[in-house]
């Protein structure tokens, strides 16, 4: 095989790991504030069965990988749920906030775990949210994957060695995840105020998706290269990493305010 094309495939490699890296950590930021509430015993099965979920749904986004960037109504599923669970998610941590000390007011913690936090009911949540994720994903991927030069045969919708490149990037990926679901619990611990920055962070992924759609070749009110220009990658991470900073400063400054 040429040199050169061995060259480009670990460069892409490289590239699907750093960027499947960071997506993880975005999946395991929502595992990790949706299965915060629960005992410690049930919190671990519940990151175990959302870590399988990512890992499946990711190999099943992988298989129908043509399907999900044909079809942009599959895009816009995801990014619906997901925003609808940030807004709702949100409303629910500042009423909360808002009344906490309010004797009158009945714990918003309570409420929501009486009205469907219960274990499966969580189980439940985070396997919608993998489901999104891994679409997230596996288009982000396919991406940089098109771009490699033709390898082996066609399988689904791609050569062998795009399929391949792939597939390792999204396992490698959900690897990296179980680290950081049970290292972002920790940090949710230490710093509560961060599970706001979560939650905001959930809503900004959807918002990428909704990107994903507008840019769609059936929908095209976006430009069809613009979610994988340099511009849009700017822009994305720069708002992630301004929520995440605003999320530990104002959490810090919580916990001062408290001692």
């Amino acid at each position: 095989m040429d040199p050169s094309i061995l060259m480009a495939y670990a460069w892409v490699v490289i590239v699907l790991v750093l960027l499947e890296g960071l997506l993880a950590a975005d999946n395991a930021i929502v595992m990790a504030v949706m299965a915060k509430h629960l005992p410690e015993e049930q919190r671990k099965k519940a990151l175990f069965y959302g870590l399988v979920g990512a890992f499946a749904f990711r190999l099943i986004a992988l298989f129908f990988i043509t399907v999900l960037a044909k079809y942009w109504w599959i895009q816009a599923a995801g990014a619906a749920y997901l925003l609808f669970m940030s807004a709702k998610s949100l409303y629910a941590y500042f009423k909360k906030k808002n009344h906490v000390d309010d004797p009158n007011i009945p714990n918003i913690a309570e409420e929501e775990a009486a009205k469907g936090s219960s274990f499966w009911m969580t189980v439940l949540k985070i396997e919608f949210a993998d489901i999104a994720f891994a679409i997230d994903s596996m288009l982000a991927a396919i991406a940089i994957a098109i771009t490699l030069p033709h390898v082996g045969p066609d399988f689904m919708g791609l050569n062998a060695g795009q399929f391949t490149v792939m597939f390792i990037g999204g396992m490698l990926g959900v690897v990296l995840m179980r680290f950081a679901a049970t290292y972002f619990i920790k940090i949710l611990e230490t710093y509560p105020g961060l599970e706001a920055a979560a939650f905001a962070i959930v809503g900004w992924i959807g918002i990428k998706l909704v990107v994903l759609v507008l840019a769609h070749e059936s929908i095209h009110v976006l430009p069809h290269d613009f979610p994988h220009s340099l511009q849009w990658q700017l822009i994305f991470w720069g708002v992630l990493l301004s929520i995440l900073v605003i999320g530990f400063v104002t959490s810090k400054r919580g916990q001062s305010h408290q001692h």
